[in-house]
């Protein structure tokens, strides 16, 4: 089951790994490769800073509606952030075509966000 402890930690574990991979793109891969892909792994860094937040946002208010979401937003990290990392690393193209994978579940996460927000009664 997931809980509120678990969520933390993710989230520090991702938020974490987004500034190391950001520092490591920016000082070691800046002059390995090429401006198009440097700026496809660092599109990973965002999206994984930006969400890693947001898991520990939700971690924290510890309203245990939210937690799917923050799961399926982890999901996302994973398969979206995950997938550019690898396919600027590599050219692999099947590592690109993972991506809108990530994509839909950050949507998911956040339209689920939504759909429980309003579904609630009191004020949050």
């Amino acid at each position: 089951m997931i809980n509120k402890k678990v969520l933390v930690i993710a989230s520090g574990i991702f938020g974490f790994l987004a500034v190391s991979l950001g520092a490591f793109g920016a000082h070691i891969l800046k002059d390995r490769m090429s401006s198009e892909l440097l700026s496809t792994f660092q599109t990973g860094v965002f999206y994984q800073a930006i969400h890693s937040v947001v898991v520990l946002a939700i971690a924290i208010a510890g309203d245990n509606r939210f937690f799917k979401a923050a799961i399926i937003m982890i999901i996302g990290i994973v398969l979206f952030s995950f997938s550019l990392y690898l396919y600027s690393l590599t050219q692999i193209r099947i590592f690109a075509m993972i991506t809108p994978i990530g994509g839909i579940s950050f949507l998911a996460g956040w339209l689920m966000i939504i759909i429980e927000g309003l579904k609630t009664r009191k004020q949050l």
